[in-house]
């Protein structure tokens, strides 16, 4: 069993910037595809960014160019970082980790963006 801890939410205005970090437990986390999502109140929980467990990423196109994500094997830990943030980024945000077959999330953190 993982458990996925997020951490770094809160209230920023718009324009400023977030770091979110997800810590995961297990021995095996460098084997896990890791991503992050988010879900705004009355909306679907939509793919924000992924990182395989080689390092490629992947991101979606409403925050390309401001989100980043990373990773830490040696911290067993994924981050996003998050600048030039929005008010349309209200939302939770939840960490994934995925190896075949399981899959596992976070509690979610919540992110509130003010204009």
């Amino acid at each position: 069993q993982v458990q996925l801890v997020e951490s770094g939410g809160g209230l920023v205005q718009a324009g400023g910037s977030l770091r979110l970090s997800c810590a995961a437990s297990g021995s095996i986390f460098s084997r896990y595809a890791m991503g992050w999502y988010r879900q705004a109140p009355g909306m679907q929980r939509e793919l924000v960014a992924h990182i395989t467990s080689g390092g490629n990423t992947n991101y979606a196109d409403s925050v390309k160019g401001r989100f980043t994500i990373s990773r830490d094997n040696a911290k067993n830990t994924v981050y996003l970082q998050m600048n030039s943030l929005k008010p349309e980024d209200t939302a939770v945000y939840y960490c994934h980790g995925l190896v075949s077959p399981y899959n596992y999330w976070g509690q979610g953190t919540q992110v509130t963006v003010s204009s």
